[in-house]
């Protein structure tokens, strides 16, 4: 066999066997460990110990709003799939400056925490850090908003179909290079490589897809929703994000920006742009020209 052939086979032989593996192959990437703090970047921050519905110990990060600002709200930031909460730092590390306290958690498998990554569980430890933020007293009388960055919006949008009560408890969701499908985006990366170019379409059937977003997002009724959505994005094309955008029920906004996958709050200028979202979800409608953002490569 050459050369050139045996290295195909390989590739389609092992993409096979991710896909045959299921969703926790797929879908999870975790780092164990905790290779920086917030204090890195100058943050207060504690420590928090979570316990899911099965026992199972999760770690995470609360970052009190920075001392001397008002406090107008907590964020419950859900990360995407790779790494741990140090690798995602930057997605809601600027927020306590602004006046917003933050929990992080790192799913089961990834830092700190105890277990493996799979699903359903991990909805599991959504819930409880739904559940620890209940009882915390800084909590209290204070809006209360999700971010889901990337697979955290996707399990974001599933669980809260699945949790009325604690859908109710959000002022307002944002939701940054959210996949609409598990399945199409495994086809879209498939597709990059000419090494699995020609087997795209039967491997990604074997992606499991019942848990995607796109099954879930009518449920979001009520729900005040920011999409950023890069036209660049890499990982999940701008098609695929704008498709979860229109299946979601009103009132939402979609927000078009530039760069990398969840590269967002890189840029000033999408701060910004969620900062005057939370200052009225109900009738904020987004910043429509992108030529008032710098240019990128």
């Amino acid at each position: 066999m050459k050369p050139i052939i045996r290295t195909f086979c390989r590739s389609a032989l092992w993409a096979a066997a991710l896909a045959l593996a299921g969703c926790s192959s797929l879908l999870f990437y975790p780092a164990p460990g905790q290779p920086l703090t917030p204090a890195v970047a100058h943050l207060a921050y504690r420590d928090v110990t979570l316990t899911a519905a099965d026992g199972t110990r999760l770690h995470g990060w609360w970052l009190p709003a920075k001392a001397g600002v008002p406090v107008k709200g907590t964020v419950l930031h859900l990360h995407g799939n790779g790494g741990n909460l140090a690798w995602h730092l930057g997605g809601s590390g600027w927020l306590p400056e602004q006046g917003y306290q933050v929990l992080m958690i790192d799913y089961r498998g990834y830092g700190l925490s105890a277990g493996s990554p799979s699903l359903p569980a991990v909805y599991e430890d959504i819930d409880a850090a739904f559940a620890w933020l209940q009882v915390q007293p800084e909590v209290r009388n204070k809006p209360l908003v999700l971010l889901g960055q990337s697979l955290g919006g996707a399990l974001a949008v599933h669980y809260l179909g699945e949790h009325p009560v604690q859908r109710g408890r959000l002022k307002a969701i944002v939701f940054d290079g959210v996949p609409a499908s598990y399945r199409d985006v495994g086809r879209y990366t498939l597709s990059t490589s000419w090494l699995t170019w020609p087997l795209q379409v039967p491997l990604s059937w074997l992606v499991p897809d019942s848990d995607s977003a796109i099954r879930a997002v009518e449920r979001l009724k009520g729900v005040p929703q920011l999409y950023f959505q890069s036209i660049d994005d890499p990982v999940v094309p701008v098609a695929n994000g704008i498709r979860l955008f229109k299946a979601a029920p009103p009132p939402r906004v979609l927000q078009l920006t530039r760069g990398g996958h969840v590269q967002t709050f890189a840029d000033p200028t999408w701060r910004q742009v969620m900062l005057e979202y939370l200052a009225d979800p109900e009738h904020f409608n987004g910043l429509r020209r992108l030529a008032m953002v710098p240019d990128y490569p």
